[in-house]
């Protein structure tokens, strides 16, 4: 019998592609370059059809609450079936983990990225980057869709919360999170080429390529009016950098640069990345990424698929209608309209992207891993970054007389607003859902359960969610914490023209500032409208942004004083939204409420 060289551990990399592609058939081919939905990825489809990858689209799971070991038993599932697929190619599982391994109940949710550019703390964002690994390899999953370096230059857009900041230095410095999820390439490791360092790691996947972030009004899956050597300098830099750290694969964007959507841009898929850029992973599809090449979505979709796949797009995320991809793609490589070695080209990557990671050697999840997951130390990290992440926006009326730290052995504390016991707020979108949602959807603490864990035992904590001018006036209080800012959203759900506080916010802080000396938090995945006699109600003000599951501790932990404040501003904050687009290179018109990198520490001293 001949020996397989692609199942040979010890052979090459090139020399195991080789070996296999030359075994494939078109329909092999395809079936690797399919990435299907989990409700619809039969044993029989899996196996039948050698589907490359599978996905969780929007957070979808094996069951409401499911715990990580009942995510690897489903993923190990469908890996039995693709290893008995003629081939035995294994199939690459993928999720959305941004924050953490967010799907899964009881994992560990870190801040959102704009929280964590808030820090500037590259060496944070590598142990984040780690954590989530062990996470996600816990559950059985191999691929996450993430790091997003967009550099959001509108905080109007609804993936604000997904950017690291608006200036690309300030995202440059975030891509530690691709060698924290990914592993360290070693010393002359060959730049563009995919890289995993071993089974505690996850193909990682730099997203969106590329200008997502400058959409016209921050309008998102919107159109970036630029020139080449601007959309170089601002949103393609970020890739430079997770390329050069052995980044397995690049997620292509919705949104359009110049009228043309990049799913179908050869200049910018092939042309740039590929050729120029040297990147040697795979490019995969947004979810129904080709379905939007035609309007309505869906139609025309030969055509579209066509488009893509000539333009370089190597992994489609279908994710439903796979029969439909198939059987279309293969009609256009039989046709000619594709070329057969446009194929080959993808398979290869995609193929280098499994035997790189060691999937073909280690293809069923590791069940020892599952200790780590919101283990102490991961939980002790999320609290860090939650404190990192803080924004001291204003301390005191009189800055000679700082409101902050606050005392924990106050006689009276009185806490207003619903983001202050509410979990699902502190996590945002992108949390056990796609679009997150309210209450206690996974374990952690909110403000308010971490409020009554410091303060002393004489200490009264009274709570009101939504209180009138009367409840507040029945009692003294010392002061009063008000938690106010955005309900959770994603992408164009969470598009705003006005970025207004959600919930009457700024109402109630205005109301409750009046009668007792007032700590306002923002919620928030962005800069909101502040009215200037809210900003001189309050005594002092912070932006928590989404801080995740350890954000009461994190919070708690600086303004009663254990911690200082060490957040900057990632993004301008703006006075009015007529002012935006607004940019510290506007020199003529830059004219913030706050400034990129604005920060205060306790002491009312600039940090820099």
């Amino acid at each position: 019998m001949m020996k397989c060289i692609y199942k040979d551990p010890n052979a090459a990399i090139d020399a195991r592609l080789k070996d296999l592609i030359s075994q494939m058939s078109l329909e092999e081919k395809i079936g690797q370059m399919t990435q299907i939905e989990r409700t619809v990825a039969t044993p029989s489809a899996i196996k039948n059809l050698s589907i490359g990858s599978i996905l969780s689209v929007g957070g979808s799971g094996p069951f409401e609450n499911a715990e990580s070991a009942d995510w690897a038993a489903m993923v190990d599932s469908f890996q039995k079936a693709a290893l008995e697929s003629r081939l035995g190619i294994p199939v690459l599982y993928g999720t959305d983990a941004v924050h953490g391994n967010n799907n899964v109940y009881g994992a560990t949710i870190f801040p959102h990225n704009v929280g964590l550019g808030a820090t500037r703390d590259a060496e944070l964002i590598r142990r984040i980057g780690a954590a989530t690994a062990l996470e996600v390899r816990a559950s059985g999953i191999h691929y996450t869709f993430a790091p997003c370096v967009a550099v959001c230059r509108d905080p109007r857009w609804g993936r604000c919360y997904e950017s690291f900041g608006e200036d690309p230095n300030i995202v440059k410095m975030m891509t530690s999170m691709v060698t924290g999820l990914q592993g360290q390439p070693p010393e002359g490791h060959p730049i563009g080429h995919p890289f995993l360092a071993g089974r505690e790691n996850v193909v990682a996947c730099a997203k969106h390529f590329v200008g997502d972030g400058g959409t016209k009004n921050g309008i998102n899956e919107g159109d970036t009016v630029s020139s080449y050597d601007e959309l170089e300098k601002l949103h393609m830099a970020p890739f430079f950098d997770c390329i050069s750290r052995g980044i397995c694969t690049i997620m292509a964007s919705y949104s359009s640069w110049n009228g043309t959507k990049l799913h179908d841009s050869h200049f910018l898929l092939t042309e740039i990345l590929k050729n120029k850029l040297g990147f040697k992973g795979f490019i995969i599809s947004d979810s129904e990424g080709v379905d939007r090449l035609s309007s309505p979505h869906g139609s025309n979709y030969q055509q579209s698929v066509l488009s893509a796949i000539n333009a370089g797009i190597d992994m489609v995320m279908v994710p439903f209608r796979f029969e439909l991809f198939i059987g279309d793609l293969m009609h256009l490589v039989e046709s000619g309209k594709i070329a057969m070695n446009r194929i080959d080209d993808a398979v290869e990557r995609i193929l280098r992207v499994k035997f790189a990671s060691g999937l073909f050697e280690h293809p069923f999840s590791d069940r020892s891993l599952l200790s780590t997951v919101r283990c102490e130390q991961h939980k002790e990290l999320a609290r860090e970054a939650v404190r990192k992440s803080l924004v001291l926006l204003k301390n005191g009326k009189d800055p000679k007389k700082p409101f902050l730290p606050l005392d924990r052995n106050a006689k009276a504390i009185f806490v207003a607003g619903r983001h202050a016991d509410d979990l699902g707020y502190q996590c945002g979108g992108w949390t056990m859902t796609w679009e997150g949602k309210s209450g206690r959807i996974t374990t952690g603490n909110t403000i308010l359960d971490a409020i009554r864990e410091v303060v002393g035992d004489e200490t009264e904590v009274i709570y009101d969610e939504n209180p009138s001018a009367g409840t507040i006036t029945d009692k003294e209080y010392s002061f009063a914490i008000v938690v106010v800012g955005e309900g959770p959203y994603v992408e164009f759900g969470g598009d705003s023209s006005d970025l207004t506080i959600h919930f009457n916010g700024a109402e109630l802080i205005s109301m409750v500032a009046e009668q007792i000396p007032t700590l306002a938090i923002l919620i928030s995945g962005r800069p909101l409208s502040l009215e200037p006699q809210l900003l001189d109600r309050t005594e002092a003000l912070v932006s928590a942004w989404l801080p995740g599951s350890e954000g009461g501790r994190g919070i708690v932990d600086v303004i009663f004083g254990d911690h200082e404040f060490q957040g900057r501003l990632p993004l301008t904050w703006f006075k009015n939204v007529e002012q935006l687009p607004m940019h510290v290179e506007d020199i003529d018109s830059y004219d913030p409420l706050f400034p990129i990198g604005f920060g205060l520490t306790s002491k009312n001293e600039l940090l820099m």
